[in-house]
């Protein structure tokens, strides 16, 4: 069996975690690494910190695959006297990547709040801000009956005709066309100056609108007229599976007080601890959640008629006024608890891929990251 190489284990996480749903002001992918260099030892953590990645080099990981950017925002220097740079120098000394999947990671479906809701025990029902399905357009193509195969091939071949996990779909329907060549022409049916009657399939595909300039070209090379007449027309898009957060069900419902402490149960324990806002005595059975920071959510929860939402980094003064104006239940957690989650699922995802190839192991990182190491509560009345 040949060995994993970085680039086919990149492949998968590109296809786990679409680079393309990353938000704009991301950072993601590979951060150093040789993608034509084996793999067979993976750990995978939320942040890339100086503990971490000491692990993964002891672990001999051939790649440290994280949620958190090392180098989220522009650097000019990775050199090894700056902490990231050192971090930077220590893996490819160790012959260890450096993969990170942040934002695209969190809107994937599944992703890191699918990770969430699940240790919760909340059955998702889908996002909670859902992006739009890909834009399609739908090609329509009169071509003669005896082309049409080689046509619906053509356009099938440039990636036309998928819908979800089924390829090669098309529809046609035979009709009359007609067309009077004109002096300067060179027809592929009929002669200039008579009016040319064929019979002809419409044949109809659907496409992403992202290769569009593909599929055209493939139409044009394999159609037998010297003038190709089609049409394109751009389809209404919808809510789609993907996108930040998760909303669910609880498979019973649970006092806040109980619920919380639910929470508290199935997340690793921080510093920062669980809390919530709300009645305690309030049953909970419809939940939103979001890996993460999350409060920038609180106008979308307060419209999607859940009972709590769980999140974390939620400041003062909009839980407040979340709360004042009559918003769900709010549940507070570490935001690297929340995420820690993800990890596992991860694992998952290259395990499912590569788990028969001998000598393959991933590690999840036994590392706290969460930067908060001390809490403390007072006893002293005020």
């Amino acid at each position: 069996m040949n060995p994993v190489r970085l680039g086919d284990v990149i492949a998968v996480l590109d296809e786990a975690y679409p680079p393309a749903l990353a938000e704009s002001w991301d950072s993601v992918g590979l951060v150093c690494g040789d993608p034509e260099d084996p793999v067979n030892t993976v750990m995978i953590a939320v942040d890339p910190t100086a503990a971490v990645v000491a692990e993964a080099v002891d672990a001999g990981a051939d790649l440290l695959l994280v949620h958190h950017p090392l180098l989220l925002r522009g650097v000019d220097t990775v050199g090894a006297h700056t902490p990231k740079g050192a971090l930077i120098h220590t893996l490819i000394k160790a012959g260890c990547a450096l993969f990170t999947a942040h934002t695209n990671a969190d809107s994937a479906d599944p992703g890191v709040s699918d990770a969430l809701a699940a240790a919760l025990g909340v059955d998702v029902t889908g996002p909670i801000e859902p992006q739009p399905t890909e834009p399609l357009d739908k090609w329509v193509v009169p071509v003669p009956v005896d082309d049409a195969a080689k046509i619906r091939r053509a356009l099938f071949d440039a990636g036309a005709g998928h819908i979800g996990n089924y390829r090669d779909c098309s529809w046609s329907v035979t009709g009359e066309g007609q067309f009077l060549p004109t002096d300067g022409a060179n027809p592929a049916l009929g002669s200039v100056g008579e009016l040319e009657h064929v019979e002809e399939s419409r044949v109809e595909v659907i496409a992403p609108r992202r290769i569009r300039a593909a599929v055209l070209a493939a139409l044009r090379a394999a159609h037998p007229y010297e003038e190709v007449a089609f049409d394109v027309f751009e389809t209404a898009t919808f809510p789609g599976p993907r996108g930040l957060g998760r909303v669910g069900e609880l498979r019973e419902a649970v006092s806040l007080r109980n619920f919380t402490q639910q929470v508290a149960d199935a997340l690793p324990t921080t510093a920062w601890g669980v809390r919530a806002a709300g009645n305690p005595d309030a049953m909970v059975r419809t939940v939103a959640v979001c890996g993460g920071s999350g409060d920038s959510f609180l106008s979308a929860i307060a419209q999607l008629g859940v009972d709590a939402y769980v999140t974390a980094d939620l400041r003062h003064h909009p839980a407040d006024e979340h709360l004042r104006d009559s918003g769900p239940a709010l549940i507070d957690v570490a935001h690297w608890a929340s995420e820690q989650p993800w990890c596992a699922q991860a694992k998952g995802v290259l395990d499912t891929a590569f788990g028969e190839t001998p000598g393959w192991q991933v590690q999840v990182s036994a590392v706290r990251t969460d930067p908060w190491s001390v809490g403390a509560t007072s006893d002293c009345p005020r």
